[in-house]
């Protein structure tokens, strides 16, 4: 967690996803996996846990591989950092890293991934970024 000193000024000039749920499916492909990317603006662990389970009532996205994620949420100007790899090792802080980058708070990113047989090794982090950007990009 940031100091409380940063944590204000982030708060205060910090972006946010301006609608409760985007979704961008099939974003990225390479060599058989899928990516589709989410966010949304949350502001309580609640509404985490609600978006989460929405991405999660749709089959598709309940059988995906991975549906890897991070959040920033501020309450009473400090920064609430959380993340989840859902398995795909590193994956959160990737996301996670976006949003600080970006400065996005009330926010979750998620990034779902379905494997396609091969390994991508460095390339899924390429993904994972570019994904995040492309959902931010659309506040």
């Amino acid at each position: 967690m940031n100091n409380p000193s940063q944590s204000k000024i982030l708060v205060s000039e910090a972006q946010t996803i301006a609608e409760n749920f985007v979704l961008l499916e099939d974003v990225i492909k390479d060599r058989g996996s899928k990516y589709s990317v989410a966010a949304g603006h949350v502001t309580s662990r609640e509404d985490l846990k609600i978006f989460l389970k929405k991405l999660k009532s749709s089959p598709r996205y309940a059988r995906a591989t991975h549906n890897s994620w991070a959040a920033r949420l501020s309450k009473d100007g400090q920064i609430w950092e959380t993340k989840n790899d859902d398995g795909e090792t590193g994956a959160g802080m990737v996301i996670l890293r976006q949003l600080q980058k970006q400065d996005f708070v009330n926010t979750v990113v998620v990034v779902t991934r379905w494997f396609g047989g091969e390994k991508l090794h460095g390339d899924r982090f390429r993904h994972l970024v570019e994904a995040s950007k492309l959902i931010l990009s659309q506040n």
